[in-house]
């Protein structure tokens, strides 16, 4: 029997913060791959500052700065 998981208010929020920072990213030059990369790669960075009140602007911007 397979079960459904449902996922909590948090991780749902910060999987749409996500697609947010991926679009940003793109916005700024990076190709949907890379962007996906970038945030899977850097999962645990991005988390931080979803939990620090980033901004997804903010977020791409400090990647991209890097």
């Amino acid at each position: 029997m397979k079960k459904d998981k449902e996922l909590d208010q948090d991780t749902i929020a910060l999987i749409e913060w996500c697609m947010q920072v991926e679009a940003q990213l793109i916005e700024r030059g990076a190709t949907r791959e890379e962007a996906q990369e970038q945030i899977e790669e850097q999962a645990e960075w991005y988390t931080d500052l979803f939990y620090d009140g980033y901004s997804p602007e903010q977020a791409a911007e400090e990647a991209m700065s890097d």
